[in-house]
């Protein structure tokens, strides 16, 4: 098994731990293959009570590994990155993230999903989809501004800039903000005193807080992956990406 995630179970609590951080913790498609099976897996073991998510002190998640994913663009549902939003989304237990330095792309987005979130106070989160030819993924065109509300959304989706912990914590998208050496700790220390509690009741909760609002949030997911990959054919996506390579800046005067 690849050791670009470690999962570990212990006392209730199994955490997924980025751990590619010589590539920024950027996901490829193996990792996403990983990613649904072990979030299955978890949401099916009565051993596991709650979900963490961490990376490093110095960055959660670049997102997208860029040359695996040209290598293997998500081009239908069946792709591995759906199945990992899909099981992302209808996860019945508590989820928990701790983040520290860079989230970009998908490490923001997933976010949406978890139930509570703890930030280092060097992170930064970045939706820069836009900016790649492309659309937001994982339900965020509909999740974030449910959360943060229609206009601080737009900014972030649209202009795509990093915005820093202390104004995540403003708009509601974190739960509290710690030093980034004290941040994975503190998460770990939450998810027990979840995992202490009783099962039945966390699941029925979590349950009732979304209620109503699974379906919308998967069909929002097929949704925005048809258009990634209609984009992804895109001549903007195409001038992105290759600028990306070439380390220029991308010229979208005829896109």
């Amino acid at each position: 098994m690849s050791q670009d995630l470690l999962i570990h179970t212990e006392a209730g609590v199994t955490t997924i731990t980025f751990n590619r951080v010589e590539k920024k913790n950027s996901f490829t498609e193996a990792m996403y293959t990983q990613l649904a099976q072990t979030l299955t897996q978890a949401d099916a073991d009565q051993g596991t009570r709650v979900l963490v998510f961490q990376g490093d002190v110095t960055v959660f998640s670049a997102g997208n590994d860029i040359a695996d994913f040209l290598n293997h663009p998500p081009a239908s549902e069946d792709a591995p990155v759906f199945h990992f939003l899909r099981a992302l989304a209808s996860f019945s237990k508590p989820m928990l993230a701790a983040v520290c330095g860079p989230a970009v792309g998908i490490g923001t987005t997933l976010l949406l999903h978890c139930d509570l979130v703890y930030a280092g106070d060097n992170a930064a989160f970045s939706l820069p989809f836009v900016n790649l030819g492309l659309c937001p993924e994982a339900a965020s065109s509909l999740l974030l501004p449910q959360m943060i509300g229609h206009h601080r959304a737009s900014e972030a989706l649209l202009l795509g800039e990093p915005f820093m912990a202390e104004a995540a914590l403003e708009v509601g998208l974190v739960n509290r903000v710690l030093p980034p050496t004290e941040c994975n700790a503190y998460a770990q220390a939450q998810a027990r005193k979840l995992a202490g509690k009783p099962l039945a009741s966390l699941i029925a909760t979590k349950r009732l807080i979304k209620q109503g609002q699974q379906t919308a949030v998967l069909e929002h997911i097929a949704r925005e992956g048809q258009v990634f990959a209609e984009l992804l054919r895109g001549p903007a996506a195409r001038e992105a990406f290759s600028a990306f390579m070439d380390k220029r800046r991308p010229n979208f005067a005829d896109c």
